[in-house]
């Protein structure tokens, strides 16, 4: 099933996606998806990102991947949802997308198992982790600055529940800009796949339903600027489409 949140008429509703391409409430309320206000599918407690999970991206940054995964948070203010704003801050010479699949915790759960994770995931989205490379120098780790700006985590447009994704470890990821394909990847490529980021991490702490970890983005960065749109795609999981505007 494909989950979502959206408002319209100043109230926030959550749904799933009908077959005919409506939004469709518990209560069988009915929304055109043109016509609403995407927000991210969850609300997390936290979003862990993965710096360097994918050795042809830490390859293409002239870097050596790390000997366990390097973490970092992104912060929930950066959070938007499908066909939101990306705000480019004014002054900045590279700014690019990442292209990610994020896994969604689906209960309250530590110290767990690699050969256990599935039962705690809720689902899967994708996630844009926005970054201003500007920033992302040994002395800016982590890469708070770089990462956290206010509407540099687009993601959604979908919670997709584990049983519509049969295979996390083998999905197609692509990152297009203006129509223009700029970055692809497979998930069977991650150094450290999902299960062993879930028993990694709640190893350190717990994960809360709703949390989320962006398991990394493979080769393909490139520049945009305000102006450009961002289409990002995982088979099965959608589309998320964002466009950049200048903070001014």
């Amino acid at each position: 099933m494909k989950l979502a949140r959206f408002s319209t008429d100043g109230h926030i509703f959550e749904g799933h996606l009908r077959p005919d391409g409506l939004l469709e409430t518990a209560g069988g309320r009915q929304f055109d998806p043109e016509t609403v206000v995407w927000l991210p599918p969850v609300t997390p407690t936290k979003v862990i990102g993965l710096a360097l999970n994918f050795a042809d991206h830490a390859a293409e940054l002239n870097m050596e991947s790390p000997p366990e995964p390097a973490l970092f948070f992104k912060p929930l203010s950066s959070l938007i949802g499908h066909r939101g704003k990306v705000l480019a801050p004014p002054g900045v010479e590279y700014m690019h997308y990442e292209v990610e699949l994020a896994v969604v915790i689906g209960q309250r759960c530590r110290r767990v198992k690699a050969e256990h994770a599935e039962k705690v995931i809720a689902g899967y989205t994708i996630g844009n982790d926005v970054t201003v490379r500007d920033f992302v120098y040994d002395f800016y780790r982590p890469p708070v600055r770089a990462k956290g700006y206010d509407t540099f985590g687009p993601v959604g447009p979908y919670l997709v529940t584990p049983d519509e994704v049969p295979d996390p470890g083998n999905l197609e990821l692509r990152a297009y800009v203006n129509g223009e394909l700029r970055q692809t990847g497979n998930t069977a490529h991650l150094i450290r796949p999902v299960p062993e980021l879930i028993e990694f991490i709640s190893m350190i702490m717990t994960l809360e339903p709703g949390d989320m970890i962006w398991t990394g983005t493979p080769k393909g960065i490139s520049h945009i600027y305000p102006g450009d749109t961002m289409r990002l795609e995982i088979d099965g999981l959608g589309e998320l489409e964002n466009s950049v505007i200048l903070d001014d």
